[in-house]
């Protein structure tokens, strides 16, 4: 998925990935106010803790995150 596929409802945390609604300024996971619209690859984290992928991304908290900022 891409925002491309989703008509851009969601922008990307250019700090942490955060995928978040567009009308959102400040990032709820990082407080960064700096976003991209370009992005590729969605990941739902639910246990952070023990999620390797979570690891991999460098993600300690539950959430929507991006895979590659565009």
């Amino acid at each position: 998925m891409s925002s491309r596929s989703k008509s851009k409802q969601f922008k990307a945390c250019r700090n942490c990935k955060a995928l978040v609604d567009r009308e959102v300024e400040v990032c709820p996971v990082c407080n960064g106010r700096e976003f991209v619209e370009e992005w590729s690859g969605v990941v739902i984290v639910v246990d952070p803790e023990n999620s390797e992928i979570a690891k991999t991304l460098k993600v300690n908290q539950r959430g929507r995150f991006v895979v590659k900022l565009e």
